[in-house]
């Protein structure tokens, strides 16, 4: 079992910087791919990106390139999520994710409670 706690949201104008982190917890947590998702309103859950086990391989989705930085410290055991040059888009509920591969949610086994993302315009 994976335990998974997100923290550093918060309420943002367009333009500025924010970094989420994801404590991670439990048996051989450090040897999963870990993932962040995204959830707005009234729509369904987005992948944000992926890191691997030792952080050497890290996806994203388009509209987060060049933006959004993925990292771990597994001696930590946190992922973070830099975000930069946020929009008002980018508002949601960030969730971290382990224990799958990939950008579809379902297959995620553990997940996070989620952090509140507000980017104003």
């Amino acid at each position: 079992q994976v335990q998974l706690v997100e923290s550093g949201g918060g309420l943002v104008q367009a333009g500025a910087s924010l970094r989420l982190s994801c404590a991670a917890s439990g048996r051989n947590s450090w040897t999963y791919w870990m993932a962040w998702f995204r959830q707005a309103p009234g729509k369904d859950r987005e992948f944000v990106g992926a890191i691997s086990e030792g952080g050497d391989s890290v996806d994203y989705t388009d509209s987060v390139k060049d933006r959004f930085t993925i990292s771990r410290d597994n001696a930590k055991g946190t992922v973070y999520l830099q975000m930069g040059s946020l929009k008002p888009e980018d508002t949601a509920v960030y969730y971290c994710a382990a224990g799958g591969l990939g950008s579809a949610p379902r297959s995620y086994h553990f997940w996070g409670q989620g952090t509140q993302v507000t980017v104003s315009s």
